[in-house]
């Protein structure tokens, strides 16, 4: 290698990137708007409350987030995911008590199984695994800062975040959004000030845990956990936001104003990814009504991957209805993926990057892989993890 002649060890000092390739940022478009990709793409996606197996409609959320983790990987883009374990809460208790059996070992267990499906579906581990029982000193730290910063205040016990008057509806009407606090247990309690204020700190009846705080015995509120735990592990804010649409309100947009209530840094999510609601026999999947498809169920079915694919090769935020046609076409379109990455073509690689990149269009993606076939279909596969 020649010297330069300022004595640098190179070609008259210029050097070599690591990379083969000169580097750009990735062009990521989410719901029509730009996502630049540079340095480190910081992801928070909300996880579980450990009280119930795993469904279909929860685990959309988490492969379309490792899908966004896969994407990154591939473009070469730094990623730090978090995933959370609501185990403070009140339906948990109540199910430990349905169950007769103490809320934290029903906890841990079901965090297990749950992780066994999130292995089989070939979903990574996240960077970090933050559980609200080891940050409750955060939420009252946090809880504490509000009512400093005359964002909260206590009546009887109770602290509530004053909610801000440009509060995101997620798109709901007011009604809608009451009919939502309502869906999620939260309803006018005595001493709130404004029917949009919501619990940050609530007193603790002999069944529930409980932990000594300055407003007495009590426990964690559900929006104040995660901005606790997301604040711990990212900082003030994140790149994205990812949950599924039920999601939207209330719980990240109170997530997003207590964070940005306490740091001054808004917005708390670059972008939010709320991923569409899967339903079955007619109604949405949920753990409250029993209408649920069972992962483990499926597994012993079909391959992790076929699952992937059912989930993925559709838009993120399209709501749809899941059969068992649904699962025999996505086997059928697995199938046809993997013939497509055994020819020979080169083509179309940077066109199903484009198309990924574009709103994560997979079922695009889809399109030119199996046309292009060879590499395209190779790389495809690749990302989707299939």
């Amino acid at each position: 290698m020649a010297m330069s002649t300022s004595g640098v060890m190179g070609l008259a000092g210029r050097y070599d990137l690591p990379s083969s390739s000169t580097p750009r940022a990735a062009d990521l478009v989410l719901d029509g708007a730009p996502l630049p990709l540079t340095g480190t793409l910081r992801v928070y996606t909300c996880g579980i409350t450990p009280y119930d197996v795993t469904h279909l409609g929860h685990a959309a959320a988490f492969i379309w987030s490792d899908l966004l983790a896969s994407l990154a990987r591939v473009l070469e883009i730094k990623t730090v995911t978090s995933r959370n374990v609501t185990d403070v809460d009140d339906v948990l208790t109540a199910a430990a008590e349905r169950h007769h059996r103490h809320y934290d070992e029903l906890a841990v267990t079901q965090e297990f199984l749950f992780d066994r499906d999130m292995k089989d579906l070939c979903i990574a581990r996240p960077d970090a695994t933050p559980h609200a029982r080891a940050h409750v000193t955060q939420v009252i730290q946090l809880t504490d800062a509000l009512t400093r910063l005359d964002r909260a205040y206590e009546r009887a016990g109770t602290v509530f975040f004053r909610a801000p008057a440009d509060l995101d509806l997620g798109g709901l009407s007011e009604a809608e959004a009451l009919e939502a606090f309502a869906e999620f247990g939260d309803r006018a309690e005595d001493g709130r000030e404004a029917p949009w204020d919501v619990p940050l700190w609530k007193p603790s009846p002999e069944e529930h845990p409980a932990w000594p705080s300055p407003w007495g015995w009590g426990r964690p509120a559900w929006h104040v956990e995660c901005a606790a735990m997301a604040s711990t592990v990212f900082g003030a804010n994140v790149d994205l936001l990812v949950g599924g649409a039920d999601l939207a309100f209330p719980h990240h947009a109170y997530q997003a104003a207590i964070s940005e209530a306490a740091s001054g840094v808004a917005p708390f999510a670059r972008r939010q990814l709320h991923v569409g609601t899967v339903r079955y026999q007619g109604s949405k999947m949920a753990k409250s009504t029993g209408n649920l498809v069972l992962v483990r169920d499926l597994l012993g079915q079909v391959p992790g991957a076929v699952i992937r694919l059912l989930l993925l090769n559709r838009r993120w935020s399209e709501s749809w209805e899941y059969d068992d046609a649904a699962l025999a076409a996505a086997a059928r379109s697995l199938e046809d993926l993997h013939a497509a990455a055994g020819r020979t073509a080169s083509s179309g690689r940077d066109a199903v990057l484009a198309a990924l990149l574009d709103d994560l269009d997979v079922p695009a993606a889809m399109a030119i892989a199996l046309e292009e076939g060879g590499e395209a279909a190779r790389l495809l596969a690749d990302v989707l993890k299939v």
